[in-house]
């Protein structure tokens, strides 16, 4: 249930302000269809998460318990220097409009996230808990609570969210995940 909970928290905060919520907002305003919008959403994002926690529960196939918690200590601490980096959103991002609203949504927010922090955040926690499931579950429930509201509310709510107050607390989790794990808070768990 840890790896749930703090997965969905971590992502739902690191979500704000991120490219790819950015890019909820332009789909919202351009095809005033939120539905097909979110399915995509949700299915762009399980996909990519489930690709991303693939990756994360090979790489600790691959690393001895001590290089792993070096990679992923240090990893998490520089998710948190990256999260305090604002993002900036290219509008070619968003041009598959002969896909239709859901085709769109599902393409641009799948290519959106292909290295994005929420994606790699997600590699470093199915490798730091081992949960597979309950990772990608949590990471792509923490991306709908950020996604759903800027696609039901869009401008409504963009100018009201301090961005930088929730990225700072998302560096803070992060920076504590880090140093925990470094310290070796994970060591009952093989790392």
């Amino acid at each position: 249930m840890d790896a749930f909970l703090v997965s969905t928290g971590i992502v739902a905060l690191a979500e704000i302000g991120d490219k790819t919520q950015l890019l909820a907002f332009i789909l919202a305003a351009k095809f005033r269809k939120p539905l097909p919008i979110i399915l995509g959403v949700l299915v762009a994002t399980i996909a990519n998460h489930a690709f991303a926690g693939a990756l994360g529960a090979w790489i600790t196939s691959l690393l001895s318990p001590e290089i792993l918690r070096w990679v992923l200590g240090v990893s998490f601490i520089a998710m948190a220097v990256w999260t305090l980096i604002p993002d900036k959103f290219d509008e070619s991002e968003a041009k598959f409009g002969r896909f239709g609203v859901f085709g769109t949504t599902l393409l641009t927010f799948f290519l959106a996230e292909m290295g994005d922090k929420t994606q790699v955040a997600t590699v470093a926690l199915a490798a730091q808990y081992h949960a597979f499931v309950p990772i990608v579950a949590g990471t792509t429930l923490g991306m709908m609570i950020a996604n759903v509201p800027a696609v039901l509310l869009g401008d409504r709510i963009a100018g009201r969210i301090p961005v930088r107050v929730v990225h700072a607390i998302a560096a803070v989790i992060f920076a504590i995940l880090g140093v925990a794990t470094l310290l070796g808070a994970g060591k009952s768990l093989g790392f």
